[in-house]
């Protein structure tokens, strides 16, 4: 007797049946929209590399300005404005704080506020640095 036989004919039938063809599809468009929304990611985080390098780009280059004016000891209020060869927009004005907390100190309170801006693509993109420093009067 033959193995197959000792089975019911409809077990047979459904077990080797396979993948209809709807079946197939419907998985393959699946695979397909989850591939590109995996795509979308990886383009969304390239998109923030190119953005966060700017950004470091420009801390760097508003960190060696403030570098430069911390350096002097005879800080003065002052503002003033400048384009860079690189294209960077900077503006920087120096003002005395804290009158009132300091005249009767050998020193007074500087602020510094230095902002910079950049063009990226389409957009100008701007950041600001404050800081303080003491001088002697």
């Amino acid at each position: 007797m033959n193995e197959l036989s000792s089975y019911p004919k409809h077990t047979i039938r459904n077990s080797q049946r396979g993948f209809t063809l709807i079946e197939i599809l419907a998985s393959l468009a699946i695979l397909s929209i989850s591939l590109v929304v995996i795509l979308q990611l990886f383009s969304i985080n390239l998109k923030g590399i190119t953005v966060s390098d700017g950004y470091v780009d420009t801390v760097m280059k508003a960190e060696s300005v403030m570098r430069n004016i911390l350096d002097d000891e005879k800080l003065e209020e002052k503002s003033w404005s400048e384009t860079t060869e690189d294209g960077y927009g900077i503006d920087v004005s120096i003002t005395e704080t804290e009158n009132e907390r300091t005249e009767n100190l050998m020193v007074k309170l500087m602020e510094i506020d230095l902002s910079i801006r950049w063009q990226e693509g389409m957009k100008e993109r701007k950041l600001t640095l404050k800081t303080m420093k003491t001088v002697a009067k």
